[in-house]
């Protein structure tokens, strides 16, 4: 799998995985810490995910023209190592986190640094292809650099979990998603007494190893601390995992091609000479045509972070081994680790036939396998009472929720689709962007994924407010607009590329 690829592509894999292990982190339990810490609804935090979410990608476009402009992509993904952990640093601290205003400038500060490291490290890969010993390498080099990437990822939903979890067993406490909502509502007066008396009694019970807590205002306040400071702790697993990234990045740094000192050799690269106006020109345009349909796949595959995990909080059965809510996030990162050389061999088999779908092709491909992800979604959920029937009862009984097993097939199907969008997308920007804007232009990818992020906040709006179903349905037809829409450039996309 490996041969014929460049030396520093591992290398830069693994000096990515800290920025996996903390974004995947902050899939994991960003939604659920924010409703949590500040007792907000689904729609405020998924207002606060998606400027967070889009800001980590639309800094991205700063990144790389930052990185471009001084031809110094090496330091500009270190100041982004160092400013990434900083922000984690400070978002694992109780006493300075005491506003969801503050917590947004923590995670801002996060979304800088990955702005920094994130476009500019994908750039560097791009690189290390635009030598034509490996040229013919350049798909297959960027599926397997995703995959490696992922490889912190699986393991970041666990740790975090496992942090939060444990904090909560030494003051005393079980694990239980659902409890710090009942609690804020329990403080506020806002409980009926049927649910005191009932689904608020028999979990405070339960959480509290069989013993009821003397005072239920007492146990709602201590429970909320104690699961809060648990979140504040787990974002330290992320800081562990940069500072890993970073020493990688720092020992091997010397493997990956340097622009800058290219450019004292020669004022004007061959590839920029081959590259007149009008083949700059039209390039751009692919490029940007394609971010345009990439938008709607992030808008709906990132939903895993919001409205998935809502889901899983709300209306999924846990247990067994899948007893967390955050667990569900490291299915993805999972699967792409355990499906990328299958892919591969795949795409590699078609090859020899002559019968390989071009880049553009398999991203079309990749909306029309997201779309079937969310119709199973749909089909699904039908039946399901809307949220705010559930939120009056206390919660849904355990009888009347849906298998676990659901939401893994949906992220199956969504890894699959990934796989033919996401790693072939940054290999097709790397491959079409002209010599001289390399990093700017996988910041433009980014700001796509940045521009669909943004957006998430609607799920949450129509997941709060209309049928579970209907809100699937929604992402279903957004999936197959874009297919259609990718499929009919997909000739003109192919004659740029050549």
């Amino acid at each position: 799998m490996f041969k014929g690829h460049p030396k520093g592509l591992i290398a830069a894999a693994l000096a990515n995985m800290g920025e996996r292990f903390g974004f995947y982190t902050m899939m994991a339990i960003l939604t659920l810490f924010l409703m949590s810490k500040f007792n907000i609804s689904g729609t405020e935090a998924g207002t606060f995910y998606s400027i967070f979410y889009g800001a980590i990608y639309i800094l991205a476009l700063v990144g790389g023209l930052i990185a471009d402009r001084l031809r110094n992509y090496k330091g500009t993904i270190i100041a982004g190592l160092i400013t990434m952990s900083a922000g984690y640093v400070f978002l694992a601290m109780p006493a300075l986190i005491t506003s969801k205003y503050i917590a947004l400038a923590a995670l801002l500060v996060i979304a800088f640094g990955n702005g920094l490291f994130k476009g500019n490290l994908q750039a560097v890969v791009g690189q290390m292809y635009d030598n034509e010993k490996y040229s013919s390498k350049r798909d297959s080099g960027f599926q397997i650099f995703y995959m490696f990437i992922n490889i912190g990822a699986m393991f970041a939903p666990f740790m975090a979990t496992w942090v939060r979890n444990t904090f909560v067993g030494m003051q005393g406490f079980k694990y239980n998603a659902e409890l710090p909502e009942l609690c804020h509502s329990y403080i506020g007066g806002n409980m009926s007494q049927d649910v005191i008396n009932g689904r608020f009694t028999e979990l405070a019970t339960t959480v509290s190893h069989g013993n009821l807590p003397a005072n239920l205002t007492e146990f709602a306040q201590n429970y909320l601390t104690a699961f809060n400071t648990g979140f504040h702790y787990a974002f330290l697993t992320a800081v562990g995992a940069m500072a890993i990234s970073f020493v990688i990045f720092m020992a091997t740094k010397k493997l990956f091609p340097d622009p800058k000192t290219k450019a004292k050799t020669t004022s004007v690269s061959k590839e920029e000479i081959q590259q007149d106006a009008t083949e700059i020109k039209q390039r751009i345009l692919a490029l940007f045509a394609v971010f345009g349909v990439v938008i709607f796949f992030w808008f709906s595959f990132h939903q895993n972070g919001l409205t998935l995990t809502m889901f899983a909080k709300d209306y999924t059965l846990l247990g067994g081994i899948f007893p967390s809510v955050e667990i569900f996030q490291s299915i993805n990162p999972f699967l792409v680790v355990f499906l990328t050389p299958l892919i591969i061999l795949i795409f590699n088999a078609l090859s020899k036939k002559g019968i390989e779908p071009s880049t553009p092709r398999k991203i079309a491909i990749g909306m029309g396998i997201a779309a079937s992800a969310f119709v199973l979604m749909a089909v699904g959920s039908m039946g399901l009472p809307l949220l705010a029937d559930v939120k009056s009862m206390g919660g849904l009984p355990d009888a009347e929720r849906v298998t676990p097993w659901l939401l893994f097939s949906v992220y199956f199907i969504l890894t699959v689709a990934e796989l033919f969008i996401s790693p072939l997308g940054l290999s097709f920007v790397s491959k079409v962007a002209p010599a001289h804007l390399q990093g700017l232009m996988q910041g433009g990818w980014l700001t796509a994924t940045a521009v669909g992020n943004f957006s998430l906040v609607l799920g949450a709006v129509m997941y709060e407010n209309i049928s579970i179903s209907i809100t699937w349905t929604v992402f279903v037809a957004v999936c197959l607009l874009s297919m259609g829409a990718m499929f009919g450039m997909v000739k003109w996309l192919e004659r740029v590329a050549k």
